[in-house]
């Protein structure tokens, strides 16, 4: 068994199998998981990413249950996430999880005897949309390899820019991130981009790079995750794509994605066109989730690389920068991940400089 946490837990070949295995079960409902429970706990708002894994489970057999809202649970009483979890791995095969605190789905995975699906947390990561949206690529364009993908909009709190960020950087492909620089992409991913040698673009505006690229990735920008409202101010709406601005200024194969909701960056006169694609990546989801629950409980054949071990060492207290990180509001082991040149915490990803 296996959970899906994070991109970094995942080599190139991991990632294919995957796709291989979505695209074997897709409009397939072989029952897989018959007599399977899945525990599907959402902290933080879903339509998609909840709907699509409770659809791929239905269609594999297994039955759901869980809640779409901390508000119905025992945390409103106090109830840490640990103890949650422990409940959980108790009652279900499996557990999906969102939730709000960066590094939540790491922490949940190292208690649980259970395999941890990521359904995202918090501005971390989102792995099992990177999958849907690898999937989507592949289909679409034929291949991943060396693809052009800019990514635009809110880079800085969008896990679902930052985890397929690590699976395109294993394809070697080349990236544009368009953002207004209080929203622009971590450093932490452009170190590792620069580490690898892998070539990227720091820009403000898309209009430029329309003939260059073959995936334009659309985001919103999250309004929840903004600590100070009048940063939200500056930037929203500040990258609007329509009909008007795209068809015929781009690459005739372009697709565009977007991980959705969209609020106003997308409009829909652009829905009927040949280069979006956004409806047909959130379908996606369902193939792609069945393969990743086929895959962590082990009913399918999968080949599984061997990462290199990583440094992991624990701290008597809180070493993380992050105050979004899960190690500030549960008592964990405080790890964190010693590299060649730099540390980073072991359940967000992001670097400690102290």
């Amino acid at each position: 068994m296996r959970d899906f946490i994070s991109m970094k837990d995942f080599t190139k070949e991991d990632i294919l199998e995957v796709l291989r295995v979505a695209k074997e079960l897709e409009n397939k409902n072989e029952e897989l998981l018959k007599n399977k429970i899945v525990g599907s706990l959402f902290f933080e708002p879903s339509t998609r990413t909840r709907l699509s894994f409770t659809s791929a489970a239905y269609r594999l057999g297994a039955k759901v249950l869980g809640f779409d809202s901390p508000d119905a649970t025992s945390l409103k009483k106090g109830e840490t996430l640990r103890d949650t979890i422990k409940m959980t791995e108790a009652y279900s095969d499996i557990i999906v999880m969102r939730h709000n605190r960066d590094g939540a789905a790491r922490f949940a995975a190292d208690i649980s005897r259970v395999p941890v699906l990521n359904a995202g947390d918090g501005a971390n990561e989102h792995p099992s949309q990177t999958m849907l949206d690898l999937y989507t690529i592949q289909k679409e364009l034929g291949s991943i390899d060396g693809k052009k993908i800019a990514f635009v909009g809110d880079l800085k709190y969008g896990r679902t820019v930052h985890s397929l960020t690590k699976a395109l950087e294993m394809f070697n492909c080349e990236f544009y991130f368009i953002a207004p620089d209080v929203v622009q992409i971590p450093e932490y991913i452009t170190r590792g981009l620069d580490k690898k040698g892998i070539k990227y673009h720091i820009l403000f505006d898309y209009k430029e790079i329309l003939k260059e690229v073959d995936v334009l990735y659309m985001t919103r920008i999250q309004k929840e995750r903004f600590e100070n409202i009048e940063d939200y101010k500056k930037v929203a709406g500040i990258h609007v794509i329509d009909k008007e601005s795209i068809v015929g200024k781009c690459k005739d194969e372009m697709i565009i994605l977007h991980p959705l909701p969209r609020v106003d960056e997308v409009k829909i006169d652009l829905d009927d066109t040949k280069h979006a694609k956004y409806f047909e990546q959130a379908a996606n989801g369902v193939p792609a989730r069945a393969a990743i629950f086929s895959i962590a409980l082990d009913l399918v054949e999968a080949a599984k690389s061997e990462l290199p071990e990583k440094d992991i060492r624990k701290s008597e207290e809180v070493v993380c920068e992050n105050e979004r990180c899960i190690t500030n509001f549960e008592e964990t082991d405080n790890k964190y991940v010693q590299d060649t040149e730099h540390k980073y915490c072991y359940y967000c990803n992001r670097d400690i400089k102290k």
